[in-house]
């Protein structure tokens, strides 16, 4: 399936047609288990924890979108953090970079650290300090890029490179730019993280986790942790993901497109104090983005001036909803600071910039006056 475009890969990679049937969607195989020939003898699955064909349909999709060996697909993307941080030990550590989705922070700070895994939080901008972390005990390093939800660009290219010489796995979460867009594992990234409940998904009506790796030895190693931890996507999800990713190029046009619109028109908006994209040129990560990207993605960040109460813009929104997540075909706002991010202790946030005036927007495939005029509108009520 090389050879095909990513457009076209996006609906014919993975197991495209069913082999039994020739169906060109695959069914859903609502089955726990299935029936064997004889002792020891099988179809190739036996219980639907351990495998299923349609969730090996995604997973193999996923893994071809990302370039990988193998995919797995999880109920949820914290589900799949939690496999890849569950390949770790007692005493072992890792680095995560400054600013990264508040439920991974989480899952390190409440969870693995009971169990002995540490981690540090490092500028993973600033390649300098990222070597000097990469003391012996650090495993992994786990970054976004862009970054959620200042949208900080990390060169991860040349990470994965400094990573390697230390034997340390780069883990990245692409969830923000997609296969689409950006392919980490190209790059030299060892395991891909996704929250398919964003954009490959894309109508936020679904919930799911995918993670993609590089080599054999670690997809036997994830795969092991995927069936005996159990926290596996169900068919239907399965189901539903698959036909997310068939229009996942069409949507992400029109996306970045928007957000490409708006972020120019608010940069430009004298109320507006800063703003985070990527797609931009005065973007400090602007030409670092555009060599690993193909686009800046869909997400923006921005602070308003003083005089702008933040509280009433969000009030005033019609269009654009006040909700948790991002990537779907709608547009969304959220705060970070009492949302996304609440779970990161406040000094942490506001070292790093995640104020209590920051404002993250993920701009949908709406006409793209209309979420302009939205915005624009909730500004001018939020004057005070």
């Amino acid at each position: 399936m090389d050879m095909y475009h990513m457009q076209s890969l996006l609906i014919h990679g993975g197991n495209a047609v069913d082999e039994h049937t020739g169906a060109v969607n695959i069914p859903i195989y609502q089955t726990s288990t299935y029936r064997q020939i004889e002792l020891g003898v099988q179809k190739g699955y036996e219980y639907s924890r351990t495998g299923n064909p349609t969730r090996e349909a995604l997973e193999n999709l996923s893994a071809e979108l990302e370039g990988g060996v193998a995919g797995f697909a999880f109920a949820s993307g914290m589900a799949a953090i939690t496999a890849v941080l569950s390949l770790f030990q007692q005493g072992d550590k890792v680095i995560i970079s400054s600013n990264v989705y508040g439920g991974t922070f989480r899952v390190l700070d409440k969870i693995f650290n009971r169990f002995g895994i540490g981690y540090e939080i490092v500028d993973t901008t600033d390649l300098t300090a990222f070597e000097a972390s990469l003391v012996s005990n650090v495993k992994a390093v786990l970054l976004e890029s862009p970054a959620n939800p200042l949208l900080t660009v990390t060169d991860i290219q040349a990470l994965a490179t400094i990573a390697k010489k230390y034997g340390v796995l780069t883990v990245v979460d692409n969830t923000f730019m997609t296969p689409y867009l950006q392919r980490p594992i190209l790059l030299g990234a060892d395991i891909v993280l996704h929250s398919a409940t964003k954009y490959l998904g894309g109508h936020s009506d679904l919930v799911a986790g995918i993670a993609v790796v590089n080599d054999k030895q670690l997809a036997e190693k994830i795969h092991f942790i995927q069936n005996a931890t159990g926290g596996i996507l169900q068919p239907f999800d399965s189901f539903l993901l698959i036909r997310g990713i068939k229009t996942l190029g069409v949507r992400m046009d029109r996306h970045t497109e928007n957000a490409l619109y708006l972020a120019e028109k608010l940069k430009e908006n004298s109320a507006v104090k800063h703003i985070y994209y990527p797609g931009l040129q005065s973007d400090v990560g602007y030409e670092l983005n555009a060599k690993q990207a193909k686009n800046g993605g869909a997400m923006i960040s921005f602070v308003l001036k003083e005089k702008y109460n933040f509280r009433t813009f969000f009030k005033e929104l019609k269009l654009v909803a006040l909700a948790e997540s991002l990537g779907g075909v709608e547009s969304l706002v959220c705060h970070p600071a009492s949302m996304t991010h609440a779970s990161i202790p406040k000094e942490i946030r506001e070292k790093v910039g995640i104020t209590e005036s920051l404002i993250r927007l993920s701009v949908g495939i709406e006409y793209k006056e209309d979420i302009l005029n939205d915005v624009l509108h909730a500004i001018e009520k939020s004057k005070e």
